[in-house]
């Protein structure tokens, strides 16, 4: 009997740790997506001219 709360006791302490896990990578998933949002606000006026050079080049009709 002993040897059943011992396993269930594993597995939920096991449980706890990969849901304390879970929670950090979500976080840094998170935090991810907030930099790469950034880094698009940042390269949208560059992009925009960079497409404007190049449409300018572009021969039309093609």
């Amino acid at each position: 009997m002993t040897w059943v709360f011992v396993s269930v006791g594993s597995g939920v302490a096991g449980l706890a740790i990969l849901a304390a896990l879970a929670v950090r990578v979500f976080a840094a998933a998170r935090a991810l997506g907030r930099e790469v949002e950034r880094a698009r606000v940042l390269l949208e006026p560059r992009h925009a001219r960079l497409r404007a050079k190049i449409d300018a080049v572009r021969p039309s009709g093609g």
